[in-house]
């Protein structure tokens, strides 16, 4: 047996750095998938087939069937936070290691959300638009795209996970009035350095002035944010998702803005991405942003070190250091 042929399979399913890559092919025999192809859940499987290991990202969906045709898959290490692309009962079944990045992407991402948040309120995509079109004839107090203020207004948080909480602490900056919404509460020393209130679902909808989708997807989770969710809200109100397009129900959304129910929305996650429905992309009064919340060199390097490092550690037999399953 040669010394490569000792070396543990890994696939990488997408294009990383290259010298990152070559640190892990130091270790290890690499199929990767440098051209960045999307591959077909066949492709996938048959790429696969006869590997120790797996580095993917959301959209990679590693389901029972694939789990079942990989008999030496150990691990699997998602190059991301959320993880809504396993199959996890398949992966305990089988006893598969599954594996995240969060932290390392807490702050990046905040910052995105509160970037897309003011781009949103202050009507920046669509006054730029307005702007190239030649429609900015003179100076008008009236006869601009007239916005929404961030400042003093009341922010509403779905979700108050590290990436909401960092939000909220950005937020206390403009003077915003933070209300949230989460599974179970913070813990009283939490809610003080975040500067955020407790609430029910049904009145962050009705009270704030702008909200901010930050949960995780869940089967549970599906469609959450929909017709009843968007007709509680105010007219002058924003919404914003950088969670996961599943949670919002676009065409109930896409109706809402075409209506006016809703003054403005900022979307950076879609259920059917990359497709992005026509519905949405007729909108003026909404940003749309390619799924770019994490992405800056710094955060994407460390995402893809931290998966790396994930994926040797429990093909060393131990425990990674983000393991999920």
């Amino acid at each position: 047996m040669t010394q490569k042929d000792q070396k543990p399979k890994i696939l990488v399913a997408r294009e990383i750095f290259p010298d990152l890559l070559a640190q892990l092919e130091q270790v290890a025999d690499v199929q990767s998938n440098q051209d960045d192809l999307i591959w077909s859940a066949e492709d996938l499987k048959a790429a696969m087939a006869d590997k120790d290991a797996a580095i993917v990202t959301g959209g990679e969906r590693i389901d029972a069937d694939i789990i079942a045709a990989s008999p030496n898959l150990k691990i699997v290490s998602n190059i991301a936070v959320g993880y809504n692309n396993f199959d996890m009962p398949a992966f305990k079944a089988r006893q598969v290691m599954a594996t995240n990045t969060p932290d390392v992407l807490t702050e990046t991402t905040a910052d995105f959300g509160f970037t897309l948040l003011m781009a949103t309120a202050r009507r920046l995509t669509e006054s730029e638009h307005w702007l190239r079109a030649g429609q900015w004839k003179k100076f008008s107090i009236c006869d601009t795209p007239l916005a929404m203020d961030i400042h003093h207004s009341t922010l509403g948080i779905m979700g108050m996970g590290r990436i909401g909480q960092a939000i909220a602490r950005r937020a206390l900056g403009f003077g915003m009035k933070v209300r949230y919404y989460n599974r179970s509460r913070l813990s009283p020393e939490l809610e003080k350095e975040c500067g955020a209130t407790y609430v029910d679902r049904e009145t962050l909808l009705k009270e704030s002035d702008h909200i901010i989708l930050v949960m995780p997807y869940t089967p549970e989770n599906h469609h959450l944010f929909g017709e009843k969710e968007l007709n509680m809200m105010k007219p002058t109100a924003t919404v914003v998702n950088i969670a996961r397009g599943g949670i919002v129900d676009e065409l109930a959304l896409a109706k809402a803005l075409k209506e006016k129910k809703i003054f403005a929305a900022g979307i950076d996650v879609f259920e059917g991405e990359p497709t992005v429905r026509p519905e949405l992309l007729a909108l003026d009064n909404i940003v749309l942003a390619p799924h770019i919340a994490s992405a800056t060199e710094k955060t994407r390097r460390a995402m893809i070190e931290l998966a790396i490092k994930n994926c040797l550690t429990g093909l060393a037999g131990k425990t990674p250091p983000n393991l999920l399953s």
